[in-house]
């Protein structure tokens, strides 16, 4: 289980600094360039040749949950780098996205002092932190797209705004590397912006797309797979571990369950993940009228949420978003046989014999109704390449080597 690190925690011993003292050797007998951060008279050195950990400004705008496990992901399995954080809940989207460099007007001068990188997510409006602060532009700076706007579904009741999206084409801009969690969300983002562009009425410059492209790299969110419990697979279990609002497109879910009780199929649903109050419209269908088939409704401690992971025979996603869809590696990864739209990321992780038309309740509906039986379902596919174990490497390398060059803002 992952603990919360920090400032301060996980002093580096003797032999952890002889350790790391071969790691870094091996890495320039490989050829690998080596991050030298910069000085304050502009030339570089290695935090590790003055005998300094490595110290890093994370900047992350919209702590919500995924994006916290995240964090602390980071400090716990890098704990030899000195983190230096700065978050604030993921509440209020518009408002953070346009209102942190306020919120954090009076602390980025100390919290950036000394350090030899930035990583930002991309809820951060970095370019307009970077001119409130002109010494973050000469700081190194990864951009972290856990999402991005310009594929982010717009919800009931909403209008469609460029400026979210202007804030990730300025941050992007702004930053010397730009890493996505998934190739798909690399994909639509410079999509997106190619498209932005196209409907701008003049002065656009051009190269946009070829100044992005080169900088980016897919770096995903792991997942720690979850703990095994003495549980049985229950080939009726059904279950949704998703937030309960619009981008999860629960409706579809809803109508998949329930017609699939009208044909008489015997199952269980195990209904997880936040959701608002009240009760929004798809959940409480699915309750009032399969009440006696749900064996779980709301959010459960993690070593219960395990077990129901363990457990279900499947699990289901509806999403009209999804960047990574941890929730659904991490069921997978318990044994759980996903489904899935064929859309978004999902054909980058799931092949097609788990991926069902996208939005299709009716599609989604009949393989549930074949997979209803252990002889029916075909067993969990591997998703051991999203295993922390797996891309503690890759992470390991992104953090210490060099930005391919200077900021293009």
């Amino acid at each position: 289980m992952l603990k919360n690190g920090g400032q301060g925690e996980n002093r580096t011993p003797d032999t952890t600094i002889f350790s790391r003292l071969l790691y870094r050797l091996s890495y320039l007998a490989a050829g690998t360039a080596v991050f030298k951060p910069m000085r304050r008279d502009g030339s570089r050195y290695n935090a590790y040749n003055r005998g300094m950990r490595q110290r890093i400004l994370l900047l992350s705008a919209y702590q919500a949950d995924s994006h916290a496990w995240w964090t602390r992901w980071l400090e716990e399995r890098f704990a030899d780098i000195d983190w230096r954080c700065l978050t604030l809940p993921g509440r209020h989207f518009k408002w953070r996205i346009r209102g942190n460099p306020l919120s954090w007007i009076d602390h980025i001068a100390e919290a950036s002092q000394g350090v030899d990188r930035v990583l930002a997510t991309s809820m951060v409006d970095l370019a307009t932190l970077r001119g409130l602060h002109p010494a973050l532009a000469g700081i190194p700076t990864d951009y972290y797209f856990h999402e991005n706007q310009f594929a982010y579904p717009v919800g009931p009741g909403q209008r469609p705004s460029v400026e979210p999206q202007i804030v990730q084409l300025y941050g992007a801009l702004a930053a010397d590397r730009l890493l996505f969690n998934s190739e798909w969300n690399r994909g639509s983002f410079l999509d997106g912006v190619a498209a932005l562009l196209r409907r701008m009425p003049d002065a656009v410059p051009a190269g946009i797309i070829e100044r992005l492209a080169p900088k980016t790299a897919v770096v995903p969110v792991p997942i720690v797979p979850p703990a095994a419990g003495r549980v049985s697979r229950d080939a009726r279990l059904i279950l949704w571990n998703h937030r309960w609002e619009y981008d999860k497109a629960p409706e579809v879910f809803a109508d998949a369950v329930i017609r699939l009780a009208e044909a008489g199929h015997a199952f269980r649903l195990a209904l997880l993940g936040p959701r608002p109050h009240p009760p929004p419209p798809a959940l409480s269908r699915i309750v009032d009228a399969l009440g006696d088939r749900v064996i779980a409704n709301g959010r459960v401690p993690r070593g219960e949420y395990d077990a129901l992971l363990h457990r279900a025979g499947v699990v289901v996603s509806t999403a009209i978003h999804e960047f990574q869809g941890l929730g659904m590696l991490e069921a997978t990864a318990a044994g759980a046989t996903p489904l899935v739209p064929d859309a978004l990321v999902y054909p980058e992780q799931y092949p097609a014999e788990y991926r069902y038309p996208a939005g299709d309740a009716d599609a989604l509906a009949r393989r549930l109704a074949e997979w209803l039986g252990d002889s029916a379902r075909p067993g969990a596919p591997d998703v051991s390449g999203w295993y922390d174990t797996a891309l503690q490497p890759l992470w390991r390398q992104t953090l210490s080597t060099a930005v391919p060059g200077q900021s293009s803002g």
